[in-house]
């Protein structure tokens, strides 16, 4: 059963079988809200199979999963230790661990390192120039919560993070970095604009109460035609990847699903009501399922 009026699903497989103990710290994590880590781990095995010969690899598949996993969780710790007073303001969130006083925030702290000491002996398996671009977008993730305080738009810079692992991917594999890998960086970033300003609605009025900014509040009623906008940027960036990289018809199949299912969250999102965002938002995880599938088939077939 989920509470529409927070992000903490009750009954869920934390509350149910989780002890009692670890179920902070897995809900600070969002280990029981996956969304946010698929979206963070698509761009990932979109580079590892864009940057391969035939099949992407297993092996840096599962190493960027589980590195997806981690530092998505010490990213969202973060983020919650610098927001934990906004967030004990604003009704879906204030549920959350450290609002809440279930996790205090030298713990959070602890825990943060214990995610982030994971995602480094992850990151240093890889060829230096992965190495390079891991280290260099901590300055992204470090700066992103602070984004929401001085801009309407930290939903760019969440895009800047989220998918640097497009880069990451194709470098892990290919150690050089090429026009394919860049288009489809760019165009993820386009794909998040559309994606986070429909998350961002959730929480537009309590936004307003306590002064936090997002993309939401700047477009307003004006957020449909801008949907549509930045999908299609994503859109076309993305067939031009696929151009670069010598893709053809089957490639193209798959970028017109894609096509229809991001036309689907723009034209029928309803941005007055908190479930229907949250379930555009969530379908995000078909875009991506659907851009791997044609990835994948381009160089197969």
């Amino acid at each position: 059963m989920t509470d529409i009026r927070t992000d903490i699903r009750l009954g869920d497989w934390v509350g149910v079988y989780a002890p009692s103990w670890l179920r902070p710290y897995l809900r600070l994590a969002r280990l029981d809200r996956p969304i946010g880590t698929w979206l963070l781990l698509f761009p990932c095995w979109w580079g590892i199979a864009l940057a391969a010969d035939g099949f992407p690899s297993l092996y840096f598949m599962v190493l960027f999963g589980v590195g997806a996993v981690v530092m998505r969780g010490a990213g969202c710790t973060f983020n919650d230790i610098v927001d934990r007073k906004f967030d004990a303001q604003v009704e879906r969130t204030r549920l959350r661990p450290i609002p809440s006083g279930d996790v205090s925030v030298p713990a959070a702290i602890a825990f943060m390192i214990f995610q982030l000491s994971i995602g480094a002996a992850i990151l240093f398996s890889l060829n230096r120039l992965s190495i390079s671009l891991g280290v260099a977008v901590m300055l992204l993730i470090g700066t992103y919560p602070f984004m929401k305080r001085i801009t309407y738009w930290p939903q760019f810079f969440l895009g800047l993070n989220f998918n640097w692992g497009a880069l990451m991917g194709w470098t892990a594999v290919r150690d050089d970095l090429h026009w394919p890998a860049i288009l489809l960086y760019l165009g993820g970033i386009a794909w998040t604009l559309g994606y986070d300003t429909i998350y961002a609605h959730q929480d537009k009025e309590d936004d307003v109460l306590i002064g936090i900014k997002s993309s939401a509040l700047a477009l307003g009623g004006r957020t449909r035609p801008f949907l549509f906008l930045f999908y299609a940027v994503a859109v076309v960036l993305w067939a031009l990847t696929g151009w670069a990289a010598g893709f053809g018809l089957i490639y193209e199949i798959a970028l017109v699903l894609v096509l229809g299912q991001l036309f689907w969250q723009a034209a029928f999102v309803d941005t007055a009501s908190q479930p229907d965002c949250s379930l555009k938002f969530r379908s995000n995880r078909w875009t991506g399922w659907i851009l791997l599938a044609g990835i994948v088939a381009a160089h197969v077939f």
